[in-house]
């Protein structure tokens, strides 16, 4: 739908002063703090007019307008101008993202409490999906005279871990042939297709040397079945209750604390950047809170979701802005982080 461009700068101004300060606007308002060079007679029409086509409401007779659904997503999709983060928050970021960068889990994990932080609403970060993940490397390191723990990367960044023991003693030069054994054929190969059947087939390959292999080849298969799923970092839920609206804030909760309902739909978001609105969320649980979402990158490829759920009057700009630039600088620092 157009509208006309004073009927837009109106629209702006309700929303972005109620998203402020949470209470109705009315024509006096938007005239003395607006700078609207119109009468208040004319804002009054204006308002009217929004209001019948479903962007404003007024909550009383007596009271001025508050936006609807409606109007926010004509905001966010029509109104809405992001900028990148002023310098001193871009540091600020930077500085807790590089703070964080010896895995790239600790990393996800740190975007998280950082949206929270600086947003003041509850925030999300996922791990990449490991459905289209592949074995980067496998490391040993020996912890003990009959332990070690195999080190998986995958292409997709994440790195899983696995304690193994033998009942015989282990060497470094056993620990050189693993390594080199092992990474010749599965570099590369997808996550999924480590599981016993490709054990049996390569400790086979490698006759009596095999019969060393099956604890050493079972933490591969373990790691690479952790890292095939995705995990789920949150922050900052109970933020929400300061937000004015418990019922929308127990919700929330809820949706965070059920770890298998939050991966199902953190795990299904579109690429990109996206605002579910109220009842656009797929989750019943989100129908009176507002949802941002947007994509981290590793290889130029669509890695995870950062996300921040808050109240329907969220600061649309500040997080958008704020998300996309964690977004970017977090996809930075992991691909460094494989690349080392």
């Amino acid at each position: 739908m157009k509208i006309a461009l004073r009927k837009q700068q109106i629209l702006a101004a309700v929303i972005e002063s109620y998203i402020q300060t949470g209470e109705p606007i009315g024509s006096k308002t938007l005239q003395n703090t607006q700078g609207f060079n119109i009468s208040s007679a004319t804002i009054r029409n204006e308002l009217a007019d929004l209001t019948s086509l479903g962007f404003l409401k007024q909550p009383h007779t007596s009271a001025g307008r508050v936006p609807t659904e409606a109007g926010y997503r004509f905001y966010v999709d029509n109104l809405l101008d992001v900028k990148e983060p002023d310098e001193r928050v871009r540091r600020y970021i930077d500085s807790r993202l590089r703070a964080s960068d010896d895995a790239p889990e600790h990393i996800l994990e740190s975007c998280s409490a950082l949206l929270s932080e600086l947003l003041s609403i509850a925030a999300v970060a996922t791990t990449p999906s490991g459905s289209e993940a592949r074995v980067h490397k496998i490391r040993f390191v020996q912890t003990g005279r009959y332990t070690s723990m195999l080190v998986l990367i995958t292409s997709a960044g994440m790195v899983k871990s696995r304690l193994f023991r033998c009942d015989f003693a282990i060497t470094p030069e056993m620990l050189t042939v693993f390594d080199r054994a092992l990474n010749e054929q599965v570099a590369g190969m997808r996550l999924e297709y480590i599981n016993k059947a490709f054990a049996q087939t390569f400790a086979a390959s490698f006759g009596e040397l095999g019969l060393l292999m099956p604890d050493m080849l079972m933490a591969a298969i373990e790691a690479c079945r952790d890292a095939l799923s995705t995990s789920v970092y949150t922050s900052g839920a109970t933020k929400l209750l300061y937000q004015g609206d418990l019922i929308a804030a127990r919700n929330v909760l809820e949706l965070l604390g059920d770890k298998t309902e939050s991966r199902r739909l953190f795990e299904n978001m579109p690429e990109g950047t996206n605002i579910y609105i109220g009842k656009e969320n797929s989750s019943p649980l989100l129908r009176h809170s507002s949802l941002a979402q947007t994509s981290y990158y590793i290889d130029n490829r669509p890695a995870g979701a950062l996300a921040v759920i808050g109240p329907l009057r969220m600061n649309y700009k500040g997080a958008v802005s704020i998300l996309e630039y964690t977004a970017k600088r977090a996809g930075e620092i992991i691909e460094e982080l494989i690349a080392g």
